[in-house]
């Protein structure tokens, strides 16, 4: 498995998205320059903002698109394209409705899910061959109310458990950037002791 070179965090930037649901992706990639020392500066001709950072003594390219979820596509392909990067070596972090908040899973390949940005990026790649982490948010229990749910902000609660779940997946980056998507998606989707013990029936 190539080694991972770019890591793209989905959301709709300005300040009226900042906390939403839907930018669990920007959360990652914040959390995750937070983290590592990297400062985010745009990138007109990439369409976003960036910021190259080091995991696991590799250098790798921090993405947050600036186009909007539904054309970000433009961006992660003029990134790939600029830096040489296949998509095989990209990872692209989301928000998931089908995962709790505090759940975060890594993939590799597939569909869109009905993901938005997903969707764009593979219209313009004609595939969906790179790795994902996906960011429960939880699902509101109805369709109709699914667009208000995702572009509004967590509770206290459900902010929590996802800001834990983005630190859990920070955790085995450095395996995946080394290659060993296996181990890493091993650790990240064997849950986590509770501490609670267990009790007799």
């Amino acid at each position: 498995m190539a080694v991972l070179r770019l890591i793209v965090g989905l959301g709709n930037p300005g300040p009226e998205y900042a906390r939403s649901r839907h930018n669990a992706g920007f959360w990652f990639v914040d959390a995750l320059a937070d983290k590592l020392g990297g400062r985010f500066g745009l990138d007109a001709k990439l369409f976003g903002e960036t910021c190259k950072v080091e995991i696991a003594g590799e250098p790798v390219w921090l993405l947050r698109p600036g186009t909007f979820m539904n054309l970000s596509g433009k961006s992660v392909t003029a990134a790939l394209r600029y830096w040489k990067i296949e998509p095989e070596q990209a990872l692209l972090a989301h928000d998931e409705l089908d995962l709790a908040p505090g759940t975060a899973r890594l993939k590799f390949d597939g569909g869109h899910g009905g993901q938005n940005g997903l969707r764009d990026t593979m219209r313009l790649l004609g595939h969906g061959r790179f790795h994902r982490l996906r960011v429960g948010i939880g699902h509101p229990g109805h369709k109709d109310l699914v667009t208000p749910w995702v572009l509004g902000r967590p509770g206290g609660d459900d902010d929590m458990l996802m800001r834990r779940a983005i630190d859990d997946a920070i955790g085995v980056l450095p395996l995946l950037v080394a290659g060993d998507a296996s181990e890493a998606m091993k650790r990240l989707h064997t849950p986590r002791d509770s501490g609670l013990g267990t009790r007799d029936s």
